[in-house]
């Protein structure tokens, strides 16, 4: 797909971004009588593929040219029909059958048919990465049946409580298109990267991973727009733009319309701004400080207790200007089942020191590496912050701020996983499940998974949850995971941040769901109207 736009165009498309700033009228692109919405972030898209991985950036992508069988929106969340327009679960849990839209198709008009949907889901399962750990312990490939060309069953090993929550993630693919570009039994994995085999409501017409993704409306989208078509957009354009300053300038100059990543200091000048709105909520994304605990001095649970019980986190909460509410235990607090931990650390200084006696290492003396996104300000000043809680312990902080491919890839291996490292994890759904698992074996080397926590009786406890039936059990059983977990220090614990977006008063029907990742838009109900 990169190549069907020509270099000279690129070039030409990113002066105009460019010639529109400062003294422009309005920011959004045209195509003719229609606008394109352009969107600022921090993060790359690495990977378009929707079975191989996804994060807040990627997902957004991802959500935009890709359909599932259900669809999460608004707050609090909800489930909707989508590529499925119903389905029906057997009485012991183990049957999920679901009926198809008859019109749906794909970009190059195939028919998004059952077989498209189990070819999805088994390629997803084969995979085994990205959403794979979602199912994977439950559905076997070969349980999934194209009954007919509208229905699709599912048969689960055995009850699965949060199944459902995980099935609008799974994105459904064109079989022939991703088949065609099959490269030696590869799945289409590399042709997957950057081109686009979705029925979503955008189609793919530029990928540059790194600095500009162009998407195009799809006119007959088989779902139809809701703003209707007059108002429909062109398309969307996602721009790359690493530091969080130059960002919020573009959308100062009108060179952008909506930005993400807005910092709390961002927020009070941004308010104040004519003709810039602010889209602030509670969020379930947590904050928090992964630790290594298998390589270096953070593999000791003494050095991980004393450097928690050191840290500043009131501190956090003035970094954010009070749009911020502390974690009381490694789950959010909206996730059913969460506990406030007793005994979680907050800051104290005596204990801290206590606790570093106690490891290899009483006196300090070494230096810790603390990495965060290239871009984020918040991270790189709690870092700031985490360097003068640990000084009285005698421990430096090297703090480094990395592309978000560079730390994804760096959090793939114990032995290349840095000593700590910030990161946002959004659950997926309302399920504990969602939350739990990044503290299980299998979600070593994803991002959430950086701290290669290792407890082998937790992880059999995570386990067991996942397909639990009886509800009072299943929550007693989180609760111990959770006093497990803070108990084990694999992080700190740090907080949930309002998520915060900056745009221009012209967007409309901007949706927030706190189950989309950090920065994630939907872009599929926004339009411009002036």
């Amino acid at each position: 797909m990169k190549n069907k736009v020509s270099r000279r165009h690129f070039l030409q498309g990113a002066a105009a971004l460019g010639a529109l700033a400062p003294f422009s009228s309005v920011a959004f692109e045209r195509d003719g009588s229609r606008k394109i919405l352009v969107f600022s972030g921090n993060q790359a898209v690495p990977v378009l593929d929707p079975h191989w991985r996804y994060d807040w950036s990627t997902r957004m992508i991802q959500q935009s040219v890709y359909d599932g069988l259900l669809k999460y929106v608004g707050t609090p969340p909800k489930i909707v029909p989508w590529l499925a327009e119903k389905y029906e679960a057997s009485p012991d849990g183990k049957t999920y059958t679901f009926t198809l839209v008859r019109n749906a198709k794909f970009h190059n008009g195939d028919p998004v048919d059952a077989e498209a949907v189990r070819y999805s889901f088994q390629r997803g399962l084969k995979m085994n990465a990205g959403v794979a750990w979602m199912l994977k312990d439950f559905l076997k490939p070969e349980n999934i049946v194209a009954v007919d060309s509208h229905t699709v069953k599912f048969t689960l090993d055995r009850p699965f409580a949060p199944f459902i929550t995980y099935v609008p993630w799974w994105y459904i693919v064109n079989p022939k298109q991703v088949m065609a570009n099959e490269v030696d039994g590869d799945l289409g994995k590399k042709w997957m990267t950057e081109n686009d085999a979705g029925s979503g409501p955008f189609k793919l017409r530029r990928f540059d991973a790194t600095s500009l993704i162009h998407m195009d409306t799809v006119p007959d989208y088989w779902n139809g727009w809701p703003m209707g078509d007059a108002k429909r957009l062109s398309g969307v354009i996602y721009r790359i733009i690493r530091e969080s300053a130059p960002r919020k300038a573009a959308l100062q100059r009108r060179e952008v319309d909506i930005i993400a990543g807005v910092t709390p200091d961002d927020f009070g000048q941004l308010e104040k701004l004519p003709g810039v709105k602010l889209a602030n909520f509670p969020g379930f994304t947590s904050f928090g400080i992964k630790f290594n605990c298998q390589v270096g001095p953070t593999a000791d649970v003494n050095v991980r207790k004393a450097i928690a019980f050191a840290f500043d986190y009131d501190a956090v909460l003035a970094i954010h200007n009070g749009l911020a509410e502390l974690m009381t235990s490694p789950f959010p607090t909206p996730i059913t089942g969460h506990i406030a931990v007793p005994g979680i650390p907050r800051k104290d200084l005596d204990k801290a020191k206590e606790f570093l006696k106690k490891s290899a290492y009483p006196d300090g003396g070494f230096e810790l590496e603390y990495v965060h996104v290239q871009g984020l300000e918040d991270p790189r000043r709690i870092g700031l912050s985490l360097l003068d809680s640990l000084r009285p312990l005698n421990i430096k902080v090297n703090i480094v701020a990395q592309p978000w491919p560079t730390m994804t890839a760096r959090a793939g291996k114990p032995e290349t996983a840095p000593n700590m490292m910030s990161v946002y994890v959004t659950p997926v759904g309302t399920d504990p499940d969602t939350v739990a698992f990044q503290y299980h074996r299998d979600s070593w080397g994803l991002y959430y998974g950086v701290s290669h926590y290792e407890n082998p009786a937790v992880w059999k406890l995570i386990a067991d949850a996942r397909g639990e039936t009886d509800e009072k059990k299943r929550l007693e059983m989180y609760a111990e995971i959770q006093r497990a977990i803070v108990a084990d220090q694999p992080e700190i614990f740090g907080m949930m941040a309002n998520r915060i977006w900056g745009m221009r008063d012209y967007l409309k029907d901007f949706e927030y769901s706190p189950v989309r990742s950090t920065s994630e838009v939907d872009f599929y109900p926004m339009w411009i109207d002036a």
